[in-house]
């Protein structure tokens, strides 16, 4: 149900459940974790694209998937709960960018998904909702990632109302970071792919790991100085070295020749 290959440093990762709207199920979450694990120790790989197949991104759980589990033991609840945590940490801590790209609709847990995403682009046709309080649940696991992404105050607001927003509303959220045609979108995107794949593989993944630990943290005293730290440990790098080198001579650096 998850299908994934790999091609010039784009590790490509498909939710491949269409008749089922790509709704997650146990197996499903199972699989895009390992899928996810699999990309992070993957030399080769410089950047990965999520997306659904056929019509829909994805329509979040399963609802009789959540039906069974309803009836199930809370110890068994909790530990199935546990690997959607688990899922959504492997996407927000992949060492890689991330992109997502959202067709159709994108509900519930799916809304997780577009939230751990470094970049996520919107076909004009998607729409996404946060519809858990309309079955009598809530989007716990998924909550500290939706809300980073869109702020608590717009949070608070499709949390509680379950409201559908269209992909502009979406973006203006800060949901996705932009809205294109659905013709477009899987050009946009393996673009965007294959120009972080032209960067320094060392230089984005430490990037990256500089936004994280920034972001959750103050400016204080102890983040001057790991940020001043990095910055020297990077520019001294054989990579930075080479781009540098590459630049100044007007030439191609030596990763991009690959």
């Amino acid at each position: 149900m998850i299908q994934t290959r790999i091609e010039a440093g784009i590790f490509y990762v498909a939710l491949n459940r269409p008749d089922k709207r790509n709704a997650f199920d146990e197996t499903i979450i199972e699989q895009l974790t390992q899928a996810f694990l699999d990309a992070a120790v993957n030399d080769d790989c410089r950047v990965v694209i999520l997306r659904g197949e056929g019509r829909h991104f994805s329509a979040g759980a399963d609802l009789d998937w959540m039906r069974r589990l309803g009836q199930a033991s809370a110890e068994d609840n909790v530990k199935d709960a546990g690997k959607l945590a688990a899922l959504m940490e492997a996407v927000d801590h992949c060492p890689v960018p991330v992109i997502s790209l959202i067709q159709g609709a994108a509900y519930g847990g799916a809304l997780g998904l577009v939230a751990c995403s470094d970049i996520a682009i919107a076909a004009d046709t998607a729409r996404f909702c946060l519809s858990e309080v309309r079955l009598g649940l809530i989007p716990a696991v998924i909550s500290p990632y939706v809300i980073r992404a869109m702020g608590l105050r717009q949070a608070r607001r499709y949390m509680l109302s379950a409201e559908e927003l269209d992909a502009h509303q979406a973006c203006l959220t800060g949901l996705v970071h932009e809205v294109c045609t659905e013709e477009e979108l899987t050009r946009r995107g393996e673009s965007l792919a294959r120009t972080i794949a032209g960067h320094a593989p060392g230089a984005v993944r430490e990037c990256k790991q500089l936004v994280r630990n920034v972001g959750q943290s103050d400016v204080a005293k102890d983040v001057r100085a790991h940020t001043a730290a990095m910055i020297a440990t990077r520019r001294a790098s054989a990579e930075a070295q080479e781009g540098l080198a590459a630049f100044l001579e007007k030439r191609t650096p030596s990763w991009r020749a690959r």
